[in-house]
C-alpha cells in the first residue's frame, strides 16, 4: 500500500466510508482496508453504538440489515444480521456487488445455447427456467 493510498484511506474512513467503498475507490483487497484500519485505528465517522454495514448504510446493532426489526442474538454464537433468511436474502440480492464471486464459471445453456455465468451450482445446465421447461417438457405448459 503506498503513501497516498493510506492518507486517502484514512479520509476515507473518517468521513464514514465502509471498508468495501473504500476498497472499491482505492483498488485494494477489503481485507488490507481492514487491517490497515484496525493497525492504525482509523476510525469511521459512524455514530456511536451504529455499524457502517456498506457504503454509508447505518445500522443499529441488535437489528435487521433488511428490515430494522430487532434480531435475537444468542450469546456465545455469532452475530446475526439478520432477522430472516427472508431478509438475508432480499439484502444480498439488493446488494450484489458486494457479493465475491471468484468461483464463477461460464456455461452454454443446454436448450438456447446461450452462454451464461454459473456460481454456486455445479450440476446447471439451463440459463433460466423457461428453458428447463422447454428442453425437458417440449415447451408445452403444465
Amino acid at each position: 500500500m503506498t503513501d497516498i493510498q493510506k492518507a486517502q484511506v484514512r479520509t476515507l474512513r473518517s468521513n464514514g466510508e465502509s471498508y468495501a467503498a473504500i476498497a472499491r475507490i482505492t483498488h485494494l483487497s477489503i481485507n488490507s482496508v481492514k487491517s490497515f484500519c484496525q493497525r492504525n485505528r482509523a476510525v469511521s465517522a459512524a455514530p456511536v453504538g451504529v455499524e457502517m454495514i456498506s457504503d454509508s448504510h447505518p445500522i443499529e446493532p441488535g437489528k435487521c440489515e433488511s428490515c430494522g426489526r430487532n434480531v435475537n442474538q444468542i450469546e456465545g454464537r455469532k452475530k446475526k444480521r439478520f432477522c430472516s433468511d427472508k431478509c438475508r436474502n432480499k439484502w444480498w440480492n439488493a446488494h450484489l456487488d458486494l457479493v465475491d464471486r471468484k468461483n464463477a464459471r461460464t456455461v452454454v445453456c443446454a436448450n438456447c445455447k446461450k452462454r451464461f455465468p454459473v456460481y454456486g451450482n455445479v450440476q446447471r445446465k439451463y440459463c433460466c427456467h423457461a428453458c428447463y421447461i422447454t428442453d425437458r417438457f417440449g415447451g408445452g405448459t403444465l
